[in-house]
């Protein structure tokens, strides 16, 4: 009977088997979906509320498991996993898709002359900094002085990078020149990323168990999670801006051409899980001796490493 959902099921983990690829695709395709990002604020609240109400072994009356689940990823996808805060409408995973296939495409296409690159390269950061800011680890706040000092670091990073990378290609094959991007983003990702996580490396961000019971912060943690979080970034935009020119070639259909190219890479990347683990013997001695006495069995702790 719909209206007596079990209490049993367990919305804190994903609804799919995440040992296999369909049940990782099938998880993250449904955080990413762009669709989330069309949902109006009382859509949200009400999904919110339908995860929120369960947790706290309250079932609304006609409640599905199916509906249950679609509450839990629209939520998911809107709503901080530490914070439990509303995200920032273009940082949330939702909004990944469209914003990257778009602002990349532009980057590969108009990378010629300096105020495109100028502007390409702002926008991107401007972009990057919003994602980094929203999806960061941990409930850590950050100052506007450090998210200022990220940005403009980023920003002129990005820029001098591609202007300075734009200037030695000029008298070389223009293939090399559309590899000035990738370059650009690269860089950035290795400024941006740790400055505007830099409390995080100082206070540590939260850790726990199996079952997603906090232990405590971990700076170590935090150390591993803006290390992978940078390496993914890189990763992420390497198909697209570092294959694609490879077998691109110019013409009036180029720009819509590069941005359609981008769409499978920004699906694919999103795979990427935002959850990563450690072994409780990297972490610093005190939080060690904190899990050994509270649980002497354990060997892995967890952490959202973020986006």
């Amino acid at each position: 009977m719909s209206g007596e959902l079990s209490l049993n099921i367990n919305i804190k983990e994903p609804r799919w088997d995440q040992s296999t690829f369909e049940g990782r695709a099938k998880h993250f395709f449904t955080v990413t979906d762009p669709r989330n990002i069309l949902l109006s604020n009382d859509q949200l609240e009400h999904s919110r509320q339908i995860v929120h109400d369960y947790r706290q072994g309250i079932v609304s009356p006609g409640l599905t498991e199916d509906e249950l689940w679609r509450a839990k990823y629209v939520y998911d996808s809107a709503f901080h996993p530490d914070t439990g805060e509303k995200m920032i409408l273009i940082g949330r995973m939702s909004a990944q898709v469209p914003m990257n296939m778009t602002i990349t495409g532009c980057m590969m296409t108009f990378y010629r002359t300096t105020p495109a690159v100028v502007f390409w390269q702002w926008i991107n950061q401007s972009f990057n900094a919003i994602v980094n800011y929203t999806n960061r680890s941990g409930d850590a706040p950050i100052t506007v002085s450090q998210l200022g000092t990220a940005y403009v670091s980023a920003t002129t990073g990005a820029v001098a990078t591609a202007l300075g990378l734009n200037a030695l290609t000029k008298h070389v094959s223009p293939l090399i020149g559309r590899f000035v991007p990738f370059a650009a983003v690269a860089a950035a990702n290795c400024i941006n990323i740790p400055l505007m996580r830099q409390r995080e490396l100082k206070y540590g961000i939260p850790v726990t168990d199996e079952n997603g019971n906090r232990i405590g912060e971990s700076p170590n943690a935090a150390k591993q999670a803006i290390a992978q979080v940078v390496i993914s970034r890189i990763l992420m935009a390497a198909p697209g801006m570092g294959m694609y020119p490879l077998h691109i070639s110019l013409s009036s259909w180029h720009a819509p051409i590069q941005v359609g190219l981008v769409i499978p890479d920004m699906l694919i990347n999103n795979l990427l899980c935002l959850h990563s683990s450690m072994s409780v013997s990297s972490l610093e001695p005190e939080l060690q001796a904190k899990i050994k006495e509270l649980s002497p069995g354990m060997e892995q702790v967890y952490f959202n490493k973020g986006l």
